[in-house]
């Protein structure tokens, strides 16, 4: 019986252990970088999703404040995906104050830089290279300077620059379902950690809000 009882006391105390998670997000009210071109700083939201870990700030996102999807009114009632997000489409904007190791292990200097949603191909060398296959591309702030969409090969080509013409720059985008509009820290297992958050978008049938989950540590298991 007594050793019974130990147990329960030791499952009660286990049960209420849980480790912090090794990064935390919030809104904030601040101004999108100044190399951000005008004609894409004037879609952004004014407050910027800012993610920590325990010496300071990693990552600083602005994301635009309506983004245009395409779907219909029986899309919008059984939930978004990013696929309904045309590619080569401006999702924001995100400032790294150091230096940024992004999912396929590709070192992402300092600085600010466009996003832009894309969808992974199926094929050769980029078969089973992630868990899901979308993607924002990371794109210079100062090479990327129009608000509009552009083809997904010179998307490629100008996000390649970021790495000497090597792989477009990525920011993996996890799938995120749940109503709650975040930021909330979510653990994806094997070293990858997501932030959740829902944001407005602009349907062809009306408002509605997609979720997105963007990777903010993690790499690629080669």
């Amino acid at each position: 019986m007594r050793t019974a009882a130990w147990m329960v006391v030791l499952l009660a105390a286990n049960s209420g252990t849980c480790a912090e998670p090794p990064f935390s997000a919030r809104y904030e009210k601040l101004a999108p970088p100044a190399a951000i071109a005008e004609p894409i700083a004037k879609l952004l939201a004014p407050d910027a999703l800012v993610v920590s870990n325990k010496d300071g700030a990693i990552m600083r996102v602005w994301f635009r404040s309506e983004i245009p999807v395409k779907a219909n009114d029986e899309q919008v009632k059984n939930g978004l995906t990013y696929r309904e997000i045309p590619e080569g489409t401006i999702v924001g904007a995100i400032e790294f104050p150091e230096t940024f190791t992004d999912f396929r292990r590709q070192k992402i200097a300092k600085g600010a830089y466009t996003l832009r949603f894309a969808v992974q191909p199926d094929i050769g060398d980029h078969t089973d290279t992630a868990p899901h296959p979308d993607f924002c591309l990371m794109s210079h702030a100062a090479k990327d300077q129009s608000a509009e969409p552009i083809a997904k090969k010179d998307l490629i080509d100008l996000s390649s620059e970021v790495n000497d013409g090597k792989h477009p720059a990525v920011l993996l985008l996890f799938p995120y379902f749940a109503k709650e509009a975040g930021p909330k820290v979510l653990d994806k297992e094997n070293g990858v950690w997501v932030v959740a958050v829902r944001r407005a978008v602009a349907a062809n049938s009306g408002k509605a809000t997609l979720g997105f989950a963007i990777t903010v540590a993690g790499m690629w298991k080669q």
